[in-house]
This record gives C-alpha cells, sequence and structure tokens, in this order.
C-alpha cells in the first residue's frame, strides 16, 4: 500500500508525522510529504493519520 498526500491542501499541522513518522515527515517547505511505503506493521497508524487529518488530504492506496 502507499500514502498519498493532496499537498496543496495540507496546512503543515504535522499531525500525520508524529502519528506515523515511518511514512510520513515534514518538508523544509513545512508542509507533510510520504517518505515510506505502508507496511503491515505501520497501516494501522498510517490509517489513523490519514483519518485525524484536519483538512482530509491524506489517502492510503493499495
Amino acid at each position: 500500500m502507499k500514502a498519498v498526500i493532496d499537498r496543496s491542501g495540507c496546512i503543515g499541522c504535522g499531525l500525520c508525522a508524529e502519528t506515523c513518522p515511518e511514512v510520513f515527515h515534514m518538508a523544509d517547505d513545512g508542509l507533510a510529504e510520504v517518505i515510506g511505503e505502508v507496511t503491515p506493521e505501520n497501516e494501522d497508524a498510517a490509517r489513523e493519520a490519514a483519518e485525524n487529518c484536519p483538512v482530509s488530504v491524506i489517502s492510503i492506496e493499495p
């Protein structure tokens, strides 16, 4: 699986990077970016990050 972020809508709150740092990271421009694959070990945390994103710009795809 992979995570996708619509960076044009990201507000840079950092919640995703705090929730699942194996998949998400805050880039130098202050917006979130995907840095890793969604694995069985981090899938729950990645989904939690997507569900809790305040602007709903994260999706988890097969």
